[in-house]
Protein backbone atom coordinates (compact mmCIF):
# COMPACT_ATOMS: atom_id res chain seq x y z
CA UNK A 1 0.00 0.00 0.00
CA UNK A 2 0.78 3.94 -0.69
CA UNK A 3 0.98 6.13 2.41
CA UNK A 4 1.60 10.08 2.88
CA UNK A 5 3.73 10.21 6.10
CA UNK A 6 4.84 13.06 8.55
CA UNK A 7 8.25 13.65 8.54
CA UNK A 8 10.14 16.48 10.90
CA UNK A 9 7.31 19.08 11.76
CA UNK A 10 6.15 21.02 8.89
CA UNK A 11 7.77 19.09 6.25
CA UNK A 12 6.82 17.39 3.21
CA UNK A 13 4.38 14.24 3.69
CA UNK A 14 6.67 11.24 2.61
CA UNK A 15 5.53 8.69 0.32
CA UNK A 16 5.63 5.41 2.02
CA UNK A 17 5.18 1.85 0.01
CA UNK A 18 4.56 -1.01 3.14
CA UNK A 19 2.58 -4.20 3.27
CA UNK A 20 -1.11 -3.91 3.15
CA UNK A 21 -2.46 -4.59 6.30
CA UNK A 22 -4.38 -8.49 6.65
CA UNK A 23 -7.77 -7.86 9.30
CA UNK A 24 -7.35 -9.89 11.97
CA UNK A 25 -10.47 -10.76 14.78
CA UNK A 26 -13.38 -7.78 13.95
CA UNK A 27 -11.27 -5.63 11.99
CA UNK A 28 -12.16 -4.60 8.36
CA UNK A 29 -10.04 -3.19 5.44
CA UNK A 30 -11.35 -0.05 3.62
CA UNK A 31 -9.62 0.66 0.51
CA UNK A 32 -9.59 4.70 0.53
CA UNK A 33 -12.59 6.15 -2.58
CA UNK A 34 -11.84 9.89 -0.50
CA UNK A 35 -10.63 12.13 2.32
CA UNK A 36 -11.53 15.28 3.35
CA UNK A 37 -8.49 17.52 4.55
CA UNK A 38 -9.37 19.27 7.75
CA UNK A 39 -7.25 21.79 9.65
CA UNK A 40 -6.66 19.84 12.33
CA UNK A 41 -4.37 17.60 9.60
CA UNK A 42 -2.34 21.04 9.42
CA UNK A 43 -1.94 21.64 13.71
CA UNK A 44 -0.32 17.68 13.70
CA UNK A 45 1.85 18.21 10.38
CA UNK A 46 3.10 20.95 11.82
CA UNK A 47 3.73 19.42 15.65
CA UNK A 48 1.91 22.15 17.92
CA UNK A 49 -1.34 23.78 18.92
CA UNK A 50 -0.98 27.52 19.57
CA UNK A 51 -1.80 27.98 23.20
CA UNK A 52 -0.88 31.86 23.69
CA UNK A 53 1.73 33.59 25.34
CA UNK A 54 4.33 32.26 23.57
CA UNK A 55 3.64 28.58 24.78
CA UNK A 56 2.91 25.58 22.37
CA UNK A 57 0.97 22.15 22.89
CA UNK A 58 3.53 19.63 21.19
CA UNK A 59 1.58 16.87 18.90
CA UNK A 60 1.96 14.93 16.08
CA UNK A 61 5.42 13.35 15.28
CA UNK A 62 7.33 11.54 12.31
CA UNK A 63 5.91 8.19 10.50
CA UNK A 64 1.94 9.71 11.00
CA UNK A 65 -0.74 8.74 8.52
CA UNK A 66 -3.02 11.76 8.69
CA UNK A 67 -6.71 11.96 7.51
CA UNK A 68 -9.71 11.04 9.52
CA UNK A 69 -12.80 11.96 6.72
CA UNK A 70 -12.35 8.59 5.10
CA UNK A 71 -14.99 7.49 2.81
CA UNK A 72 -13.72 3.76 1.26
CA UNK A 73 -14.82 0.38 0.39
CA UNK A 74 -14.37 -2.59 1.81
CA UNK A 75 -11.51 -5.47 0.62
CA UNK A 76 -10.98 -7.63 3.43
CA UNK A 77 -12.91 -8.80 6.69
CA UNK A 78 -11.32 -10.49 9.53
CA UNK A 79 -12.78 -14.12 10.46
CA UNK A 80 -14.67 -12.40 13.32
CA UNK A 81 -16.17 -9.36 11.90
CA UNK A 82 -19.90 -9.08 11.74
CA UNK A 83 -22.74 -6.76 9.54
CA UNK A 84 -20.23 -6.04 6.85
CA UNK A 85 -19.56 -7.62 3.05
CA UNK A 86 -16.51 -7.55 0.50
CA UNK A 87 -17.92 -4.37 -1.82
CA UNK A 88 -19.78 -1.89 0.69
CA UNK A 89 -18.96 1.01 0.62
CA UNK A 90 -19.03 3.18 3.37
CA UNK A 91 -17.77 6.25 5.66
CA UNK A 92 -15.77 5.89 8.73
CA UNK A 93 -16.19 6.94 12.00
CA UNK A 94 -12.48 7.52 13.26
CA UNK A 95 -13.21 8.92 16.67
CA UNK A 96 -12.26 5.29 18.30
CA UNK A 97 -11.54 5.26 21.64
CA UNK A 98 -10.27 2.06 23.61
CA UNK A 99 -14.06 0.78 24.60
CA UNK A 100 -12.75 0.50 27.98
CA UNK A 101 -12.39 3.56 30.36
CA UNK A 102 -15.86 5.56 31.88
CA UNK A 103 -16.03 7.87 28.03
CA UNK A 104 -15.84 4.80 26.21
CA UNK A 105 -18.65 2.91 28.52
CA UNK A 106 -20.84 6.17 28.66
CA UNK A 107 -20.72 6.23 24.75
CA UNK A 108 -18.24 9.12 23.94
CA UNK A 109 -15.45 7.16 22.70
CA UNK A 110 -14.54 10.72 21.01
CA UNK A 111 -12.99 11.56 24.13
CA UNK A 112 -11.31 8.67 25.17
CA UNK A 113 -7.80 9.74 25.72
CA UNK A 114 -5.55 8.80 24.30
CA UNK A 115 -8.21 6.75 21.99
CA UNK A 116 -7.24 4.91 18.55
CA UNK A 117 -8.71 8.23 16.67
CA UNK A 118 -7.93 7.41 12.78
CA UNK A 119 -5.60 9.87 11.32
CA UNK A 120 -4.63 10.93 15.08
CA UNK A 121 -3.07 7.89 16.97
CA UNK A 122 -3.71 4.95 14.01
CA UNK A 123 -2.93 5.52 10.47
CA UNK A 124 -5.54 6.93 8.50
CA UNK A 125 -6.95 8.38 5.19
CA UNK A 126 -3.79 9.76 3.17
CA UNK A 127 -3.10 6.02 2.39
CA UNK A 128 -4.78 4.21 0.07
CA UNK A 129 -6.16 1.81 2.45
CA UNK A 130 -7.41 1.99 5.95
CA UNK A 131 -7.58 -0.69 8.85
CA UNK A 132 -10.58 -0.17 10.44
CA UNK A 133 -11.13 -2.16 14.06
CA UNK A 134 -15.03 -2.70 14.11
CA UNK A 135 -17.78 -2.77 11.57
CA UNK A 136 -19.55 -0.96 13.81
CA UNK A 137 -17.67 2.14 12.86
CA UNK A 138 -18.76 2.04 9.30
CA UNK A 139 -22.12 4.36 8.05
CA UNK A 140 -23.94 3.70 4.54
CA UNK A 141 -23.86 7.33 2.91
CA UNK A 142 -26.93 6.69 0.73
CA UNK A 143 -26.87 8.56 -2.50
CA UNK A 144 -24.69 11.39 -1.74
CA UNK A 145 -21.62 11.55 -4.05
CA UNK A 146 -18.45 10.11 -2.35
CA UNK A 147 -16.41 12.96 -1.86
CA UNK A 148 -19.19 14.60 0.06
CA UNK A 149 -19.80 11.75 2.05
CA UNK A 150 -16.42 11.58 3.47
CA UNK A 151 -16.54 14.79 4.73
CA UNK A 152 -19.28 14.00 7.43
CA UNK A 153 -17.04 12.13 9.25
CA UNK A 154 -15.36 15.21 10.96
CA UNK A 155 -16.78 18.44 9.37
CA UNK A 156 -20.64 17.19 9.72
CA UNK A 157 -19.99 15.29 12.95
CA UNK A 158 -18.48 18.41 14.63
CA UNK A 159 -20.77 20.33 13.85
CA UNK A 160 -23.88 18.08 14.14
CA UNK A 161 -22.29 17.66 17.68
CA UNK A 162 -21.42 21.70 18.30
CA UNK A 163 -25.27 22.44 17.32
CA UNK A 164 -26.60 19.38 19.80
CA UNK A 165 -25.25 21.34 22.72
CA UNK A 166 -27.32 24.35 21.71
CA UNK A 167 -30.30 22.32 23.14
CA UNK A 168 -34.01 23.23 22.32
CA UNK A 169 -34.75 26.93 21.24
CA UNK A 170 -37.49 29.34 22.42
CA UNK A 171 -38.56 31.84 20.59
CA UNK A 172 -36.12 34.41 19.80
CA UNK A 173 -33.62 32.50 20.81
CA UNK A 174 -30.54 33.04 18.17
CA UNK A 175 -27.82 31.37 17.66
CA UNK A 176 -24.36 32.80 15.90
CA UNK A 177 -21.70 30.88 13.58
CA UNK A 178 -18.50 32.44 13.48
CA UNK A 179 -16.61 31.34 10.61
CA UNK A 180 -17.73 29.96 7.60
CA UNK A 181 -15.16 27.47 5.75
CA UNK A 182 -15.38 24.27 5.94
CA UNK A 183 -16.81 23.46 9.06
CA UNK A 184 -18.68 26.53 9.49
CA UNK A 185 -20.08 26.00 6.28
CA UNK A 186 -21.42 22.40 6.86
CA UNK A 187 -23.18 24.08 10.41
CA UNK A 188 -24.96 26.20 8.24
CA UNK A 189 -26.53 23.42 6.54
CA UNK A 190 -27.30 21.26 9.55
CA UNK A 191 -28.74 24.14 11.72
CA UNK A 192 -31.12 25.00 8.62
CA UNK A 193 -31.64 21.56 8.26
CA UNK A 194 -33.08 21.66 12.15
CA UNK A 195 -34.94 24.26 11.64
CA UNK A 196 -32.34 27.05 12.95
CA UNK A 197 -32.14 30.61 11.31
CA UNK A 198 -28.40 30.86 12.24
CA UNK A 199 -26.45 34.61 11.84
CA UNK A 200 -23.30 33.99 10.31
CA UNK A 201 -19.76 36.31 11.31
CA UNK A 202 -16.18 35.75 9.59
CA UNK A 203 -13.96 37.87 8.09
CA UNK A 204 -14.24 37.21 4.56
CA UNK A 205 -16.82 38.99 2.55
CA UNK A 206 -16.90 35.89 -0.05
CA UNK A 207 -17.28 33.48 2.55
CA UNK A 208 -20.09 35.71 3.94
CA UNK A 209 -21.78 35.77 0.22
CA UNK A 210 -21.36 31.84 0.22
CA UNK A 211 -23.12 32.11 2.91
CA UNK A 212 -26.13 34.14 1.64
CA UNK A 213 -26.39 31.59 -1.15
CA UNK A 214 -27.14 28.83 1.47
CA UNK A 215 -29.76 30.76 2.27
CA UNK A 216 -29.12 32.57 5.08
CA UNK A 217 -30.48 36.41 5.52
CA UNK A 218 -27.89 37.68 8.23
CA UNK A 219 -24.65 38.06 8.03
CA UNK A 220 -21.89 40.44 9.28
CA UNK A 221 -17.47 40.84 8.85
CA UNK A 222 -16.30 40.05 12.20
CA UNK A 223 -12.87 42.46 11.33
CA UNK A 224 -14.63 45.18 12.50
CA UNK A 225 -15.55 44.57 15.99
CA UNK A 226 -17.86 46.79 16.41
CA UNK A 227 -20.33 44.72 14.54
CA UNK A 228 -20.76 42.21 17.46
CA UNK A 229 -22.50 44.76 19.05
CA UNK A 230 -24.75 45.23 16.27
CA UNK A 231 -25.81 41.91 17.03
CA UNK A 232 -26.31 42.32 20.10
CA UNK A 233 -28.32 45.20 19.66
CA UNK A 234 -30.84 43.67 17.35
CA UNK A 235 -30.93 40.38 18.67
CA UNK A 236 -31.07 41.43 22.53
CA UNK A 237 -28.17 39.26 22.56
CA UNK A 238 -27.35 35.65 21.20
CA UNK A 239 -28.61 32.92 23.23
CA UNK A 240 -25.49 30.95 21.51
CA UNK A 241 -22.57 31.77 19.99
CA UNK A 242 -21.01 28.80 18.16
CA UNK A 243 -17.10 29.78 17.27
CA UNK A 244 -15.70 27.35 14.87
CA UNK A 245 -12.08 29.24 14.25
CA UNK A 246 -11.32 28.77 18.09
CA UNK A 247 -8.72 32.18 18.33
CA UNK A 248 -8.88 35.02 20.98
CA UNK A 249 -10.14 37.14 18.62
CA UNK A 250 -13.36 35.18 17.48
CA UNK A 251 -13.46 33.64 21.06
CA UNK A 252 -13.90 37.16 21.99
CA UNK A 253 -16.20 38.12 19.67
CA UNK A 254 -18.42 35.62 20.38
CA UNK A 255 -18.63 36.48 24.22
CA UNK A 256 -19.45 40.12 22.84
CA UNK A 257 -22.66 38.66 21.11
CA UNK A 258 -24.22 36.99 24.07
CA UNK A 259 -26.83 38.08 26.54
CA UNK A 260 -27.47 37.00 30.02
CA UNK A 261 -27.21 33.32 30.31
CA UNK A 262 -25.99 32.58 27.00
CA UNK A 263 -23.71 29.86 25.71
CA UNK A 264 -20.41 30.16 23.62
CA UNK A 265 -19.52 26.64 22.48
CA UNK A 266 -15.67 26.59 21.36
CA UNK A 267 -14.89 24.36 18.50
CA UNK A 268 -12.28 25.58 16.21
CA UNK A 269 -8.28 24.89 17.52
CA UNK A 270 -7.03 28.06 15.80
CA UNK A 271 -5.23 29.01 19.20
CA UNK A 272 -4.29 31.41 21.92
CA UNK A 273 -5.61 32.02 25.12
CA UNK A 274 -8.36 33.59 26.79
CA UNK A 275 -8.49 36.29 29.47
CA UNK A 276 -11.09 37.78 30.99
CA UNK A 277 -12.41 38.86 34.82
CA UNK A 278 -14.09 36.04 36.33
CA UNK A 279 -17.08 37.88 38.25
CA UNK A 280 -18.21 38.32 34.46
CA UNK A 281 -18.63 35.19 34.11
CA UNK A 282 -21.00 34.01 37.21
CA UNK A 283 -22.69 37.90 37.14
CA UNK A 284 -23.64 37.12 33.17
CA UNK A 285 -24.16 33.41 33.61
CA UNK A 286 -22.78 32.46 30.83
CA UNK A 287 -21.27 28.71 29.81
CA UNK A 288 -18.12 28.55 27.56
CA UNK A 289 -18.05 24.74 26.82
CA UNK A 290 -15.85 23.12 24.26
CA UNK A 291 -17.09 20.65 21.88
CA UNK A 292 -14.86 17.86 20.37
CA UNK A 293 -15.98 16.41 17.24
CA UNK A 294 -19.11 14.25 18.63
CA UNK A 295 -20.19 10.67 19.54
CA UNK A 296 -21.06 7.36 17.74
CA UNK A 297 -24.52 8.49 18.02
CA UNK A 298 -24.40 11.64 16.92
CA UNK A 299 -22.49 9.99 13.63
CA UNK A 300 -25.59 7.73 13.74
CA UNK A 301 -28.58 10.50 14.00
CA UNK A 302 -26.34 12.61 11.16
CA UNK A 303 -25.97 10.02 8.66
CA UNK A 304 -29.75 9.46 9.03
CA UNK A 305 -30.37 12.77 8.05
CA UNK A 306 -27.93 12.91 4.94
CA UNK A 307 -29.24 9.38 3.94
CA UNK A 308 -33.29 11.33 3.94
CA UNK A 309 -31.66 13.76 1.89
CA UNK A 310 -32.16 16.77 4.30
CA UNK A 311 -28.58 18.05 5.00
CA UNK A 312 -27.50 20.42 1.68
CA UNK A 313 -24.37 19.66 0.14
CA UNK A 314 -20.83 22.21 0.89
CA UNK A 315 -19.02 22.70 -2.18
CA UNK A 316 -16.28 20.56 -2.60
CA UNK A 317 -12.55 20.56 -4.16
CA UNK A 318 -11.31 17.22 -5.09
CA UNK A 319 -7.92 16.61 -5.67
CA UNK A 320 -5.25 13.49 -6.14
CA UNK A 321 -4.40 11.42 -3.01
CA UNK A 322 -1.18 12.21 -4.34
CA UNK A 323 -1.54 16.24 -3.85
CA UNK A 324 -2.12 15.40 0.05
CA UNK A 325 0.86 17.93 0.45
CA UNK A 326 0.07 20.41 -1.31
CA UNK A 327 -3.47 20.41 0.25
CA UNK A 328 -2.34 20.99 3.51
CA UNK A 329 -0.25 23.99 1.83
CA UNK A 330 -3.31 25.50 0.47
CA UNK A 331 -5.33 25.12 3.44
CA UNK A 332 -3.08 26.80 5.41
CA UNK A 333 -2.57 29.65 3.42
CA UNK A 334 -6.50 30.16 3.19
CA UNK A 335 -6.79 29.54 -0.46
CA UNK A 336 -9.53 26.65 0.01
CA UNK A 337 -13.64 27.73 0.35
CA UNK A 338 -15.20 24.75 1.55
CA UNK A 339 -13.80 21.22 2.08
CA UNK A 340 -10.83 19.90 0.25
CA UNK A 341 -10.65 16.16 -0.67
CA UNK A 342 -8.29 13.61 -1.36
CA UNK A 343 -9.59 11.02 -4.01
CA UNK A 344 -7.90 7.36 -4.65
CA UNK A 345 -8.18 6.72 -8.21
Amino acid sequence: MISYQTASPGAPLVEVESDTPIPRGTEVLVKTVACGVCHSDIHIHEGAFELGGGKKLEVGGEGMVLGHEIFGEVVAVGPEAEGVSIGDRRVVFPWIGCGECPPCKRGEENICTPGRALGIMQPGGFADHVLVPHSRYLFDKGNVPDSLAATYACSGLTAYGALKKVGELQDGDEIVIIGAGGVGMMAIQIARALGMDPIVVDIDDSKLAAAQELGVSRTFNSSDPQTAKEIRKSTGGAFAALDFVGAEVSVNYGLGCLRKGGMLIIIGLYGGALTMPIPFIPMNARIIQGSYVGTLQDMDALMAMVRDGKIAPIEITERPLAEANDALVDLKAGKVKGRQVLVNG
